[in-house]
């Protein structure tokens, strides 16, 4: 009850000084007004470009997981119904990389591929499984666009192909691979839920853009791939009837898609096409199937992250209302009464990282809340992209501002209470949080220095408002200017927490020996 009392008593004080509620507000002022301040500055940068290049940008297609995809390639399919088998030679996978416009050279990406697919419809997005061989990570298992599983290794020639095999039974498609198609070896096994009896099933080739991952934002430049398949064999039910001669007849081509800003515009093959060749095919394609993770070839767009800029200027502000919570006492000499009416001091501490932390995590939710609808309607009016997340990655990044903003407000607190002076405290709070972010992310320092500040300092914490992942079978530019922490979500957020912890432990033992 004691402990109760204490809490009332501070939240009273903060309440009943007028500049610290203005305070509050304004960090949440601040944080919508830089929002609108960034998304304004960009578009008007977009309005220069061409409005046909903002169109095409309009809309990525949604993965089964809620997730912002590319979903684009050349299908070479049927419709097929029940369970069964389709298996191909791989003998080839080659390329074309655009270095500049009307000028070319052979080549291949490395996440280039070519294979087979079981996918649910011929729509974005839609369920699928594949098997595939790729340009510089040999054969791979992949399905739903976020899962990627290994296989032979090396790339196919006519002298040594590789035989892919796909085997649907009900909602479950299991991939092999064989270098002879006797030995055969399963390389994964994919359980998709709500897969229809009748899917489209055939030959793929896709090639992502070639992307240049040195320097702080990289670059890309289009590409585009060629895969030379040998006969085609259906087994199961699939095979019954006219399907019996399924690799000379009944085969259809369709581009899925477009190039969704994977393989920038390569006019000559980004729609694709086969061609049949002898007893197999040749299938040429561009685009890519896989997640969405931001990077240097996808023009106007935004992340969630990018709707929650204004967090900065709000913990800025709330950095100033925390220290000034403590310090104010010292200032005005009232630190001795209220340790008069609190003898324990370490649970005054606590009750005034209490009530800041409430008030920040309030702020922090609140602003979050308004700022993604926002930020999404100024984004669509404008004809950006935005990069879709799962509703659950969405709602950790507004739960994590709130947790961001306590955080940081007690790390304030604690600094205050050390030092007992705001404007050095603030200072601090700037130089160990602030600073090491600003320097990471701008681009100013090398890759590799970036880091390791967002690994070590507090500023590691703004990695809780991460919401594109960092897929290691998507090639991109993965650096803290590009807007990607070393560290998950939470173990961004958890040294961060380390920090707090720590300057709270600081400021409990300092409180209790010190005298007033």
């Amino acid at each position: 009850m004691r402990g109760l009392r204490v809490l009332r008593a501070e939240w009273t004080k903060f309440r009943t000084v007028r500049g610290w509620v203005l305070g509050t507000l304004g960090a949440a002022l601040a944080s919508v007004l830089l929002l609108l301040a960034g998304t304004a500055s960009t578009n008007q940068s977009a309005n220069q470009s061409s409005n046909q290049h903002r169109q095409d940008a309009a809309a990525l297609p949604v993965g089964p997981g809620g997730e912002a995809v590319n979903d684009s390639f050349y299908f070479v399919h049927q419709a097929l119904t029940g369970n069964g088998s389709i298996t191909v030679p791989v003998t080839a996978l080659t390329g074309v990389l655009a270095q500049e416009p009307g000028r070319t050279s052979p080549g291949i990406t490395p996440w280039a591929k070519t294979g087979i697919l079981v996918k649910q419809s011929l729509g974005q997005g839609s369920q699928y499984a594949a098997m595939m061989v790729t340009g510089a990570h040999g054969v791979r298992m992949q399905d739903d666009f976020t899962h990627d599983r290994a296989g032979l290794p090396g790339r196919p020639s006519a002298a040594s192909p590789r035989l892919l095999r796909l085997v649907r039974a009900g909602s479950t498609v299991t991939g092999y691979d064989s270098t002879d198609g006797v030995h055969w070896a399963e390389v994964g096994s994919a359980r998709l839920t709500g897969l229809p009896a009748t899917v489209q099933v055939g030959l793929f080739t896709a090639s992502p853009a070639a992307v240049q991952t040195s320097g702080s934002q990289g670059g890309s430049s289009p590409a585009v791939a060629t895969g030379t398949f040998g006969r085609v064999a259906l087994g199961g039910s699939w095979a019954r009837g006219d399907r019996q001669d399924g690799w000379r007849g009944g085969w259809r081509g369709v581009q899925v898609g477009g190039d969704a800003g994977t393989s920038g515009s390569y006019a000559e093959n980004t729609s694709g096409g086969y061609t049949p060749t002898g007893s197999g095919f040749s299938v040429t394609g561009a685009g890519d199937i896989a997640p969405v993770v931001g990077g240097p070839s996808l023009g106007p767009a935004y992340t969630i992250e990018n709707f929650l800029v204004g967090t900065f200027a709000g913990l800025i502000v709330l950095t100033v209302v925390a220290v000034q919570f403590v310090t104010a006492e010292y200032r005005r000499g009232l630190i001795g009464s209220t340790l008069a009416a609190t003898p324990r001091r370490g649970r005054l501490l606590a009750a005034k990282a209490a009530v800041v932390m409430a008030v920040a995590f309030t702020v922090g939710v609140v602003t979050a809340a308004v700022s993604i609808p926002l930020g999404r309607h100024r984004a669509h009016a404008t004809h950006f992209v935005v990069f879709t997340v799962p509703h659950a990655v969405e709602l950790r990044a507004v739960l994590g501002t709130g947790l961001l903003l306590a955080a940081t407000a007690a790390l304030a607190l604690a600094l205050g209470a050390v030092l007992r002076r705001s404007a050095t405290a603030i200072t601090a709070v700037m130089v160990t949080t602030v600073l090491p972010y600003l320097l990471a992310v701008s681009g100013v320092l090398p890759a590799s220095s970036a880091q390791w500040l967002l690994r070590l300092t507090p500023a590691a914490g703004f990695a809780v408002q991460q919401t594109l992942p960092h897929y290691a079978h998507v090639l991109s530019v993965y650096t803290p200017s590009a807007g990607y922490f070393p560290l998950s979500p939470w173990g961004g957020y958890a040294v961060l927490a380390g920090w707090t912890v720590l300057a709270l432990t600081a400021a409990t033992l300092l409180l209790r020996r010190r005298d007033v």
